[in-house]
This record gives C-alpha cells, structure tokens and sequence, in this order.
C-alpha cells in the first residue's frame, strides 16, 4: 500500500498539539510513553499522517475503515514502545509472506491478543523472538483469529520490509 508514497509537508509542532494524540495512543495499547525534551514534527505519508517523534517515524494516524481517525505506533514506536496489547503471534511459516507485505492467514496465527475486535489496528510479531514484523487491520475478533485455521486475518497496512521502516531522516 504504501510502496509508492513519499513523506510531504514536514512540519514541527508544540508539544501541545501532539500531547492528546499521544495520550490517546497510551491508553489506547497500555503503554508509558517518554515524551521529554523530545522534537515533534507532523508529516503526509499518503493518506497518514505521520508523527516523528526526533526524526524517527514513531506514530502514524490514519482513516479506520469507519471513516474515524486512529492513532498507531509504526514498526520503530512498537520496538522503541513495547505495547502489551493489540499483538499477533505468527509461526515461522508466514514470516516470510508478512515481510513482503502480504496480509496474514489465520492459518499462521498461533495466538493473540483476546481483547483484539474487528476493525482494529493490530501489530504481528514473531511468536519465537517477539519482534514486530507487520502492522495491519484486524478482519476478525482475536478468539476467531486464534482458533480458526482458514481465511485471512489482517490486512497488511505496513511491514519491516516497506519505505518506511527503512526511511532515515
């Protein structure tokens, strides 16, 4: 999805602006984000909008298939963050599907997050080393995703293999 785009309009802004979007992405997965000190600039990415967080792409806020906007740590704010929630577990099989930016078969799917409804924005990890590997929508609920073996779970929105987990500000 993502392939073709390019990061367009970079703009600083105040802590201020970009204090409740962090809050919300806080309580949203559970996590204890650090913000002192800190430089943050808006970007377009495509349809996103993007938030560096010192000239790291840390968050991106995007249209949920309601049509209401979402806040979502990218691949560096899940490794750099550690959410507790919203996670996938995937066997060694579809890592390799996952890092071409393919969407996930429940098939590889081995556990997850119970919590997880449809329509949410999920992040895929390695079940061995629990590392991020994909962020994507949820099709399904996470007790059907866990225990169903066919069919497709998540969308691929974004993955370790795509522009921007390589992009260097």
């Amino acid at each position: 999805m993502s392939k073709d785009w390019k990061i367009k309009k970079r703009r600083p802004v105040r802590k201020k602006m970009v204090l409740p979007l962090l809050n919300e992405l806080s309580n949203a997965l559970g996590l204890n984000i650090d913000i002192q000190n800190a430089l943050f600039e808006f970007a377009d990415y495509g349809t996103w909008n993007l938030i560096l967080i010192d000239k790291l792409p840390m968050a991106i806020e995007l249209k949920n298939p309601n049509g209401n906007l979402v806040a979502f740590p990218t691949l560096k704010g899940i490794l750099s963050w550690n959410p507790s929630i919203k996670w996938i577990n995937v066997d060694r099989g579809a890592i390799p599907f996952l890092l071409n930016g393919a969407d996930c078969m429940m098939a590889g799917i081995q556990d997850c997050d119970q919590e997880i409804i449809e329509n949410d924005l999920v992040w895929v990890r390695d079940e061995t080393h629990e590392k991020p590997i994909a962020v994507g929508w949820a099709l399904t609920d996470g007790t059907t995703m866990k225990n169903s073996k066919s069919g497709k779970g998540i969308s691929t929105i974004h993955w370790v293999g795509d522009e921007l987990w390589n992009l260097e500000l």
